[in-house]
């Protein structure tokens, strides 16, 4: 199920996670090649990207939101 961002955090490893408008979160790493995500590296890439959806696999799931 899509579902829109509606903020970012920093994991304890440093990764960062997007929120979501569902209450769950879900890492948006830069990792190329596997994963190419060049907006999550900037401030201002991010911050464009609130609003966009992404496919919240928990929702599929029926997973409760993340705290």
């Amino acid at each position: 199920m899509d579902r829109p961002i509606t903020g970012y955090h920093l994991d304890e490893e440093g990764h960062w996670v997007a929120e979501l408008d569902c209450g769950h979160n879900q890492h948006v790493r830069h990792n190329p090649p596997w994963t190419v995500r060049p907006w999550v590296t900037t401030p201002e890439g991010r911050a464009q990207r609130l609003g966009a959806t992404l496919a919240c696999r928990k929702c599929d799931s029926g997973a409760p939101p993340d705290r």
